[in-house]
């Protein structure tokens, strides 16, 4: 039997024994949500933080990793389709049957520089013609094409390039330019191939690696783009402030939509907006083509202003005309005027993405963990500095060209076209005329009874039902020249006499050119001619437009009298033509 005492310390004992336990299950607990705690931490640590995320993707202002992705993207874009339009036109019109074969156009300069194929040659004509075997000059034109076509195509799709690649593509387009003689006149031509030029520099020499961190993007490279697109709307500003009285008095717009070289369908409603909108629209484009470029100089963000209000202005003109690549390739060097921070919302957040990738060499940079350059930056940096003395010297005649009181433009001031002047619509035509190819199979041209059958050009306007084509940036050659010899005479364009030739042979080559022939599966044409056109919009609602007619046209007279296969033969061979029944 136990005393009080014992019973005490019994207790006592127990009370004890019972707050150790507790204590040490308390520790046990606390240990093991300690041990949660620090897993969850673990993982927590492991999974990265919402805002983390945020930050890491946040790309920063002043570098252009991206923006020289897009440029590149872009520029392979339009020599997509510069090249496309070369490989489907180029045999009709300057192959070995074409219009105007390049190969006696090469005789001739061979001619004209001696007799041989030197630098004389190479500095007149720079093109690559001239070492290929001139017995299949439309192979040679098909394999320039095709050649440009992979590597642009190439180039769009891996969003990656190096020098070599966009060298090549620069060669192989000039190499169709010099040779495409009336047929790539045109203004766009020769901007291509400065952008390309100034696209070589973007590049790594070797590497395709997307984001090559030993060859960051050059400011002087960056800043060469932006100088193109403030010349190129000087250029087209200043020509029409010293050009055609309408854009000083701003009626030009009451003319423009209908008189431009191809319409399209949105054409025929713009040219019918209130006069008050016409006017709006001058405005509009003479403070976007003379204003707005020196923004380009006032900061980051003015110079962003630019390139936006660039890219809508070209935009607004791609959606009311058919303006070839023009206004695709003319936003190309706008979109300088933007650096990765801009340009961040194109690219995806995801691990292992460029964006990403920016982000972290960003931040090395900024941490000042960049490592010392090596020897190829060292010399790249020198070529860097050697092409910004060069465009600012080349620069030197065409700023002289914009100040001038006799500006001209869409010219070039050096054989390889590196840097030109640039502008259109200086004057602008206040009535829209057309020639129009027609054939008879009637014995008597001058019979009164003759039936008189019209050929169709696939975009130029004709018949007077077919609506207005939409093709930009896709460029039909032919129907742009027919529109310049609307305005001219046949002996300024004796190519459109050529045509007529082919047409009574119902030669395959021009005919292929066309969207209608009307003698197609039928015998020859005995006569052809041309005839001229006055044409105007119908205006709508009215009962010419109930009758399913987008233009209304008046005939003005004889473009080119009537002519045979045998009239045109002493034609043919004074021009060392061949005679087209002998095709």
């Amino acid at each position: 039997m136990e005393t009080g005492g014992e019973a005490a310390a019994n207790v006592g004992s127990a009370l004890r024994k019972r707050r150790t336990g507790s204590s040490e299950l308390t520790r046990e607990s606390a240990e093991a949500k300690s041990d949660r705690n620090g897993d969850e931490k673990q993982e927590a640590s492991d999974k990265p933080d919402k805002s983390e995320k945020k930050s890491a993707v946040a790309v920063r202002s002043g570098s252009f990793w991206l923006t020289r992705i897009v440029l590149l993207r872009s520029v392979a874009f339009i020599y997509f389709v510069a090249f496309f339009v070369a490989y489907s036109q180029n045999k009709q019109l300057i192959g070995d049957r074409g219009l105007m074969p390049c190969k006696e156009y090469l005789r001739s300069v061979k001619r004209y520089v001696g007799g041989k194929i030197g630098s004389a040659a190479l500095a007149y004509t720079p093109t690559l013609l001239w070492f290929l075997d001139w017995d299949d000059m439309d192979t040679n034109l098909d394999g320039i094409a095709l050649a440009g076509l992979v590597l642009s195509g190439f180039v769009l799709l891996a969003g990656r390039a190096n020098t070599v690649i966009m060298f090549l593509l620069w060669v192989l387009y000039h190499s169709l330019v010099s040779v495409g003689q009336l047929w790539y006149s045109f203004g766009w031509e020769s901007q291509l191939l400065e952008t390309g030029f100034l696209a070589i520099f973007l590049c790594p020499l070797w590497s395709l690696t997307q984001l090559p961190e030993g060859c960051p993007p050059s400011r002087i490279s960056i800043w060469t783009f932006r100088w193109l697109i403030v010349r190129i709307m000087l250029g087209a500003g200043l020509i029409k402030i010293r050009g055609d009285r309408c854009w000083r008095d701003l009626t030009c717009m009451d003319y423009h939509y209908e008189t431009q070289p191809v319409p399209n369908p949105m054409s025929y409603y713009m040219h019918h907006s209130p006069w008050w909108f016409h006017r709006f629209e001058t405005l509009t484009n003479h403070f976007i083509e003379l204003i707005v470029p020196f923004f380009t100089f006032l900061g980051r963000r003015m110079c962003m202003v630019n390139g936006i209000l660039q890219i809508l202005f070209q935009v607004a003109l791609i959606i009311s005309g058919n303006l070839s690549f023009l206004n695709w390739l003319t936003i190309v060097p706008s979109l300088a005027c933007f650096d990765d921070a801009a340009l961040g919302f194109l690219f995806t957040s995801g691990h292992g993405g460029v964006k990403r990738t920016v982000c972290r060499i960003q931040q090395e940079e900024a941490a000042g963990q960049t490592p010392p350059p090596t020897r190829g930056m060292l010399i790249r940096r020198v070529v860097n500095v050697s092409l910004a003395i060069l465009i600012g010297y080349l620069s030197i005649p065409v700023v002289l060209n914009l100040l001038s009181s006799r500006q001209v433009m869409n010219t070039s001031f050096d054989p390889l076209r590196i840097v030109n002047t640039y502008g259109a619509f200086g004057s602008i035509t206040k009535e829209r005329t057309e020639v129009v190819f027609q054939g008879t199979s009637s014995a008597d041209p001058q019979d009164p009874a003759a039936l008189w059958e019209e050929y169709q050009f696939v975009c130029k306007p004709g018949g007077v039902t077919r609506r207005p084509c939409l093709i930009s940036p896709y460029h039909y050659r032919l129907d742009w020249l027919m529109w310049f010899a609307a305005f001219q005479t046949y002996e300024q364009n004796e190519w459109v006499i050529h045509i007529a030739g082919r047409l009574l042979a119902n030669d395959s080559t021009v005919l292929s050119l066309l969207a209608y022939n009307p003698f197609e599966g039928r015998p020859n044409p005995r006569w052809v001619r041309g005839e001229h056109f006055k044409y105007r919009f119908s205006t709508p609602g009215s009962a010419s437009a109930a009758q399913g007619k987008w233009w209304i046209r008046k005939r003005l007279g004889p473009y080119f009298p009537p002519l045979d296969l045998v009239g045109l033969r002493k034609y043919f061979s004074s021009r060392n033509w061949p005679h087209p029944d002998l095709h």
